[in-house]
């Protein structure tokens, strides 16, 4: 089985719900960290869910919710989450923002 190490998936945020990464076929995949930046020059909040494949989002999918983050500064976190085929992390919460996931596919 073959590893690789990447940037699994970067977005601009928005107010809606955005799916970041969705774990391939085939694949399981190991994320390491998730970055988010606030571009704005106000305080905002943001949210995070991981999902298995098929899941409509629901209160057990919050790895984190409402989060405050201050205006033009970043946040990174350590996850460590294990992730299968089809299974996907959703983020929203900043028009302004950016979210950018690391980690390792192995296929």
């Amino acid at each position: 089985m073959a590893t690789t190490y990447k940037i699994l998936g970067q977005i601009t945020g928005s107010n809606a719900t955005s799916s970041l990464y969705t774990v391939p076929g085939a694949t399981q995949t190991v994320v390491s960290s998730l970055v988010v930046a606030n571009r704005s020059t106000s305080n905002s909040t943001f949210w995070i869910a991981a999902m298995s494949s098929g899941d409509t989002l629901a209160n057990k999918n919050y790895l984190a919710f409402n989060v405050p983050i201050s205006a033009s500064d970043s946040t990174a976190l350590t996850l460590g989450i294990t992730l299968n085929a089809g299974d996907f992390i959703q983020v929203s919460g900043m028009a302004t923002g950016s979210f950018t996931l690391f980690g390792s596919q192995i296929s």
